[in-house]
């Protein structure tokens, strides 16, 4: 590729994308969301009680206490 196939307009120092930023990252469709009061709520799969999120809730939601006690595990593992 020579310097006459890159066209006006395009490459890192182009007006359309300034150089030294990158992409918004897109937002992670796992991302738990708050139930409405209300709404039927997911249980946690490591203690079967009920958590903030909505039943709905793709993946594995667990309720404060389990998530904080997976937290220390993984902080504490050395």
């Amino acid at each position: 590729m020579s310097e006459s196939d890159v066209g006006p307009g395009s490459g890192p120092g182009s007006p359309s994308e300034p150089e030294g930023y990158c992409p918004a990252p897109a937002p992670s469709p796992t991302v738990p969301v708050k139930a409405e009061p209300g709404a039927p709520v997911a249980a946690c799969v490591l203690c079967d009680e009920p958590t903030e999120y909505a039943a709905d809730t793709p993946g594995l939601p667990t309720c404060p206490r389990c998530a904080w006690q997976q937290a220390q595990r993984g902080a504490c593992s050395g």
